[in-house]
């Protein structure tokens, strides 16, 4: 009787471990299967999110500026989802918000959620937009020369070819496989090449690696640019600044002359008198269109303006710009309708022209139907802060002959720093060499993209596409 006791409580022992460890193997096995269910169901949510991007992603493609998920009503906007056998499983709810005045750059938050678990959701951030001419630090529509003592950093392009003498910190491209440089005898030369030592060969020699001249690279031949296009975008800010704008005709006088200030407003001034010639002999020896001292003698000020409310101003007249912005978005155009030749109208800058912050809060644009150009009298060190767009003419200054008898010690400045981007229908240069010397313009150029410029852009710039880019993606949750 003593073994039976003894057996049956080893039993009992043996079968209260038994049931413990089969009831921890049980709690155990339900939490995996509920971690597993649950990290599905996030997973799922997580596709669900992503699944509104792309829906709005494909709304914007058909309609690139609704932001009102086609309801023009204020969001969120909310969406079932259902899996293939035509059952709800879950829903993602949208948060558009959409470009500030200008800017490209729409913002869409996409919470998804699931049926089978409301406590569950994915939050994912996506920023799109669409690319602006302002990808280039510089484009060119002709043939086009930078100098020793140029230094930029962006990309180059020219649907001409490209001799590039400087540092390029980012890529040069050009719309040419090969061409006749204006600059050089013999025969033709590489879409992109390089006088610096040792000179690139001639085709059909292989194309030489010269990271000393061209850090990442060039490329030939690529797309060209359409210039011809900007007439109409010219055409529309016309419309715009008199719609929501500020427009202002014809002057019978020189120009228009506008400082900008701080505080969200700006002086106009009638430009009466040009800086006269210092000499007989500062003249136009170089043959050039449009030659003159581009400097401000005389005006008469006119009125302070708050800045438009669309933030584009236009000016049938020559332009004169200056002055700092602080937190501001400004499309600045001159342009003379209809557009004859001989008669197009330009922008001058011959004092710096600043931006407060440099983080896409500040952007301007010079839209000029002529030459955008920095007359004799400008700073000797010169600033600009801008995206300068010269649709028929170039960006650049005149020659300016250097001697007492001539135009003078202004005739040669030592700096000019080109902060934003600069599209150029003729050949750029604020140079010129006279026997391997500088004579006159700027000795030393350095042009610095603003990538805030690529999708943020002042109100009616050049885009390049009609379709949405992603900029960012961020998973919020």
């Amino acid at each position: 009787m003593k073994q039976k006791g003894a057996l049956t409580l080893q039993i009992l022992l043996f079968g209260a471990i038994a049931v413990i460890l089969l009831s921890g193997f049980l709690i155990w096995a339900d939490m995996i299967v509920k971690s597993i269910l649950r990290y599905s169901e996030r997973a799922l949510a997580f596709t669900i999110a992503e699944a509104g991007v792309e829906y709005y992603r494909w709304h914007l493609a058909h309609n690139a500026t609704d932001y009102t998920d086609g309801t023009g009503q204020p969001g969120p906007y909310t969406h079932d989802y259902f899996n293939k056998d035509n059952d709800k499983i879950g829903e993602f709810i949208l948060d558009i918000t959409p470009p500030i005045s200008g800017s490209t750059i729409v913002t869409i938050k996409s919470t998804g959620k699931v049926v089978s678990d409301s406590s569950i959701e994915k939050i994912v951030e996506v920023k799109m937009g669409i690319p602006s001419l302002a990808k280039y630090a510089v484009a060119a529509n002709a043939d086009i020369r930078f100098g020793e003592g140029t230094e930029v950093f962006g990309v180059l392009h020219s649907n001409g070819g490209i001799r590039f003498d400087g540092l390029a910190h980012n890529l040069v491209t050009s719309a040419k496989s090969q061409y006749n440089d204006p600059d050089h005898s013999g025969g033709d030369e590489f879409g992109v090449h390089t006088h610096v030592n040792p000179i690139d060969p001639e085709p059909p020699a292989a194309v030489p690696n010269r990271i000393d001249v061209f850090e990442v690279g060039r490329e030939f031949p690529v797309s060209a640019v359409d210039f011809a296009g900007f007439t109409a975008d010219l055409a529309q800010l016309k419309t715009d600044a008199q719609t929501n704008g500020l427009y202002f005709g014809a002057t019978n006088e020189q120009g228009y002359h506008i400082v900008l200030k701080t505080n969200d407003t700006f002086d106009i001034y009638r430009v009466t008198a040009q800086t006269p010639r210092p000499n007989p002999g500062c003249n136009n020896s170089g043959g050039e269109q449009y030659w003159d001292t581009w400097s401000v003698q005389g005006q008469t000020f006119i009125a302070n303006y708050a800045f438009p409310q669309n933030n584009i101003i236009f000016a049938e007249d020559n332009v004169w710009i200056d002055g700092q912005i602080n937190t501001a978005r400004l499309m600045i155009a001159a342009a003379r309708f209809p557009e004859t030749s001989g008669n197009n109208k330009h922008i001058i800058i011959n004092n710096d022209l600043l931006y407060t912050n440099y983080d896409g809060q500040d952007v301007i644009a010079l839209f000029s139907q002529g030459n955008i150009s920095a007359g004799l009298v400008s700073d000797n060190d010169l600033r600009v802060d801008a995206a300068l767009i010269a649709k028929n003419e170039r960006v650049g200054r005149n020659y300016y002959r250097q001697g007492v008898s001539y135009c003078g010690t202004e005739a040669l400045r030592n700096s000019i720093t080109l902060y934003g981007m600069l599209a150029t229908n003729k050949r750029y240069g604020f140079s010129w060499s006279c026997g391997g010397v500088y004579c006159s313009g700027y000795q030393y150029r350095y042009i610095i993209f603003d990538a805030n410029l690529l999708y943020g852009p002042p109100p009616g710039f050049p885009l390049t596409s009609n379709a949405y880019e992603i900029i960012s993606w961020e998973e919020i949750k």
